[in-house]
């Protein structure tokens, strides 16, 4: 199997399980806030389910980027 499809297969497995772990654990939130995003507002979502949503993206984006440190030095020649 390519490497890059693990990759995909492993972090996709990844953040949906912190998806479903954040929609059981946002059960019982009484914190409610609305968000404003482009000039329009949206429904009272649980504060916790905001913070959790915004760290599973920071994630998904995160793992989008592939960086290869180390692998290739870039020497300067004058």
């Amino acid at each position: 199997m390519n490497l890059l499809l693990k990759k995909f297969l492993f972090y996709s497995i990844y953040n949906l399980t912190l998806f479903l772990l954040l929609i059981i654990g946002i059960q019982n939130s009484d914190q409610k806030k609305r968000i404003f995003f482009f000039n329009k507002e949206t429904i009272e979502l649980p504060t916790s389910f905001i913070i959790g949503l915004s760290f599973i993206s920071g994630s998904i984006v995160g793992n989008l980027f592939n960086f290869n440190l180390g692998r290739e030095k870039i020497t300067m020649k004058n």
